[in-house]
């Protein structure tokens, strides 16, 4: 198996977390490398611009796909690097106790709702209503998964590096301070984008502790179109042949195969989930890979 094929079979097992953590390292290197080769023919295009969520809501009359896709693309190497290790933090934490879909609504629609605060700010308040800035980055969303899961288990204990266990609530109090401390000195919009999606995310789980899925019209938006696009053309009906002679042999012999596949198959699973993908043998990697084709 080659590295293409492992990263190929690492983005088809490792769930939506893992996807999404894929996306936002494909939006960042692939126009970077695109722009960067266009550049040497004098082509200079500013791509973030496009991308990019205005702190003026008229630019989303001829950008209203902003609102998303700021959400996806970074400014800088570092930038990307932070956001996708607490994002990769804070997807296993938000995992433990929700689903894949779950996850999917919280993170879209909480970096709309940090994208809406972001912009109502600049709009509403004096200071800042002269200013026309733009905002990238995956944080706002990434602070709704955390802060989700600190209000849902404020007291689980997790453990750092050099420092030891600390419970959540101090994480996410720590965030929320260094947030406000530097909201009047620096990057303003994306610290007011953070406390956006951290106001999100613990609406969103007190909702849901009430039966309200704050998120559910965005899946519930993806599933019909997947399945207003999806639909596959009905098979012609054909006249079938069956011969009943009895086989036996055979036909234990397939299911005694099939069953020690999907053992296998299994067994691969559990490991992943206790140990990590990373765990696996060269030999169970093949196995998995073809299996999944």
């Amino acid at each position: 198996m080659n590295i293409l094929d492992d990263l190929k079979l690492q983005y088809k097992i490792g769930g939506i977390s893992q996807q999404i953590i894929y996306w936002n390292v494909a939006f960042f290197v692939i126009p970077y490398v695109l722009f960067a080769v266009l550049a040497l023919f004098s082509v200079n295009i500013d791509f973030l611009k496009y991308v990019s969520l205005s702190s003026n809501p008229a630019d989303l009359l001829w950008k209203p796909w902003s609102i998303i896709t700021y959400a996806f693309f970074h400014s800088g190497f570092l930038h990307l690097l932070f956001n996708m290790l607490v994002l990769n933090f804070s997807s296993r934490l938000f995992l433990t106790y929700f689903t894949q879909k779950q996850f999917l609504n919280l993170y879209f629609v909480g970096s709309i709702f940090a994208g809406i605060i972001y912009i109502c700010c600049y709009f509403l308040f004096p200071s800042l209503a002269h200013l026309n800035v733009s905002l990238v980055g995956a944080s706002g969303a990434i602070m709704g998964i955390l802060f989700a899961v600190a209000a849902y288990s404020p007291f689980m204990e997790v453990r750092l590096l050099l420092i030891g266990n600390v419970k959540l609530w101090h994480i996410a109090f720590f965030l929320i301070i260094i947030d406000l401390i530097q909201l009047p000195l620096e990057n303003t919009g994306g610290h007011l984008a953070h406390l956006g999606g951290a106001l999100f995310g613990y609406l969103y789980i007190k909702q849901l502790q009430r039966g309200n899925d704050l998120g559910s019209w965005f899946s519930n938006t993806i599933d019909a179109v997947v399945s207003a696009f999806g639909k596959q053309k009905a098979t012609p009906f054909k006249r079938v042949h069956r011969n009943y002679a009895p086989k036996p042999e055979i036909t234990v012999s397939k299911i005694v195969s099939k069953d020690k596949a999907q053992q296998q198959i299994d067994e691969i699973l559990d490991k992943i989930s206790q140990s990590g993908y990373d765990s696996l043998t060269k030999e169970e990697k093949e196995f998995l890979f073809k299996a999944g084709k």
